[in-house]
């Protein structure tokens, strides 16, 4: 497993170049451990030792460093910093401070307009159509969430946000002896073990009830009938941070440069703001990786995968880009009953838009483009997708390409599953990233999971810690069959 990998290990010390890790900022000692039962003292263990109890707050909001000019809005102490102002660091945020109101929450974001964020470029599809009971109970809970968003993230004065859900359901394709076998066992635990309303289809019942379909081929299908479907990305990420924000979590623009280490803990973050191009020191009792396709380069900033023994095992994460193709088609099914799935291709309906269609895949490995910059390969589009849509829906020979955008997957090389808990060894910095896909529709269990996990040092809700660091080291990978 350490192997296996350890083949993050160049890229990781490759985004340490890349972000600016300076000679003279230490990101050391590293602590040696060789037992995986190291536990993380609960965040009122840790701000007793800085002289503050967790029910009272002491002394100022921000205590400038003497190292460090002090910048105005800007603290330079924190209780809690999160790395990354997207959906998962915004919930997470918005749970603290839920839970406690008085914990100081600073969130970092080097792109506060979001523009090449992950999150409001994704589908914004919610599923519960996983193969792994964690993944599954996260989408089951965000979906109980989403339907009561009103009551958790309105603000006082304003309206509720409207995240324009439409509640329709997913439909999966097996094609193959082996995934129509695979479909069968997750559907045991999707409904028997989770109560997720789900049910399988032969090749008769789909072929009967979907003359616009070619069924052939079709051994298996598999729809949700309820609590799955499609919701705005955008609105749920800013509804989130302004919720947040409203709580007093407080956002700062700048792009994180390095951390400073004692004795294996994090102490102060170096960020370097984007208003000026100065950087700070931040004092901070615990650190939230959650920069999604840019979290391994984040804990690589901490040493982690760039030392001995635990500590050369990386965050096995990495950005993977995405295309999204906009594609119009006036003879195609409308309206689509669901988003269908099937291993070449997902395809969404722009319910506003009849006729128009969102869809993608996931490359072959050989097939994976360069994470560069955003452009939209349509040339991909012709050559390995357009030939499937044809076969599955014949009417789609008419589609035409009206245009699409890319965005990155935090995509875990390891077993394509999140990432949560507290690090071994660094144990101040803490996991929510990693999910490979299917993060945003999981945003609101995972940032209300990691909270908990912080404040309390456990789950109350939705046990995760079968997807902590510990995995890695331990070779207990837990893959997700449905990622696409």
């Amino acid at each position: 497993m350490i192997r296996s990998v350890n083949n993050m290990f160049r890229y990781t010390l490759r985004c340490v170049n890349q972000c600016g890790l300076k000679e003279g900022l230490s990101v050391g000692p590293h602590q040696t451990h060789v037992g995986l039962n190291l536990t993380a003292r609960p965040l009122s263990t840790l701000l007793q030792h800085t002289g503050r109890s967790g029910g009272q707050r002491n002394g100022p909001v921000c205590r400038p460093i003497s190292t460090t000019r002090s910048v105005p809005s800007v603290p330079l102490d924190t209780d809690v910093l999160i790395v990354g102002g997207g959906v998962m660091g915004s919930s997470t945020a918005y749970w603290l401070k839920m839970f406690r109101n008085d914990l100081r929450v600073t969130v970092i974001e080097k792109d506060p307009r979001y523009t090449e964020a992950s999150s409001p470029r994704s589908a914004g599809g919610i599923r519960q159509q996983f193969s792994t009971p964690e993944n599954i109970q996260l989408s089951m809970w965000s979906m109980g969430f989403l339907r009561e968003i009103d009551r958790h993230l309105s603000v006082s004065g304003e309206d509720g946000p409207d995240i324009q859900f439409r509640d329709y359901g997913y439909m999966i394709l097996a094609t193959d002896p082996h995934s129509a076998e695979s479909m069968r066992r997750n559907n045991g635990i999707q409904t028997g073990q989770h109560g997720a309303a789900v049910k399988l289809l032969n090749t008769e019942q789909l072929t009967n009830t979907h003359p616009w379909m070619n069924c052939s081929d079709v051994l298996l299908a598999s729809r949700g009938t309820d609590n799955e479907g499609f919701f705005d990305p955008w609105a749920l990420l800013n509804a989130f941070r302004t919720k947040a924000a409203s709580l007093g979590a407080t956002y700062v623009h700048g792009d994180l440069a390095g951390f400073q280490l004692d004795d294996g803990q994090i102490t102060h973050s170096v960020v370097k703001l984007s208003s000026d191009d100065t950087n700070v020191s931040i004092k901070a009792r615990v650190v939230v990786n959650a920069a999604g396709a840019w979290s391994g380069a984040v804990a690589a900033l901490a040493g982690i995968g760039t030392g001995p023994d635990t500590m050369s095992i990386p965050l096995p994460v990495e950005p993977r880009k995405r295309y999204i193709y906009i594609l119009h088609c006036p003879r195609g099914p409308s309206p689509l009953p669901y988003n269908l799935i099937t291993k070449e291709f997902y395809l969404f309906e722009q319910r506003k838009n009849p006729g128009y269609y969102l869809s993608g895949r996931s490359p072959d490995p050989e097939d994976e483009p360069a994470v560069d910059d955003l452009d939209v390969d349509y040339q991909y589009f012709d050559d390995h997708m357009w030939s499937h849509l044809m076969h599955r829906v014949p009417a789609f020979e008419e589609l035409k390409v009206k245009g699409g955008w890319a965005g990155y997957y935090d995509y875990n090389t390891a077993d394509q599953n999140a990432v949560f808990g507290h690090h071994p060894v660094v144990s101040n910095m803490y996991f929510v990233t990693g999910f490979s896909g299917h993060g945003i529709q999981q945003s609101a269990a995972s940032g209300h999971a990691t909270a908990q996990n912080i404040l309390n040092q456990q789950y109350t809700d939705i046990d995760l810690s079968r997807l902590h660091f510990d995995r890695f080291i331990d070779n207990k990978l837990i893959f997700e069959d449905n990622v696409y």
